[in-house]
């Protein structure tokens, strides 16, 4: 089954537009989903991979 959570708050992101996903900035290795309230409101993140924190 595929992962449509965000990766901040756990939403399911299947119906949300304006949600974006990319690999981890620092492994590649994760793909970080984020829904469009957490992205608006700067939401943190976390990587299940190697631990990076975004967005800051």
């Amino acid at each position: 089954m595929e992962n449509t959570q965000c990766s901040s708050c756990k939403k399911n992101i299947a119906n949300d537009s304006g949600t974006t996903r990319f690999p981890c900035p620092e492994c590649g290795k994760t793909e970080i989903i984020r829904c469009s309230h957490c992205r608006n409101i700067v939401s943190k993140y976390k990587c299940s991979e190697c631990g990076f924190e975004g967005p800051n």
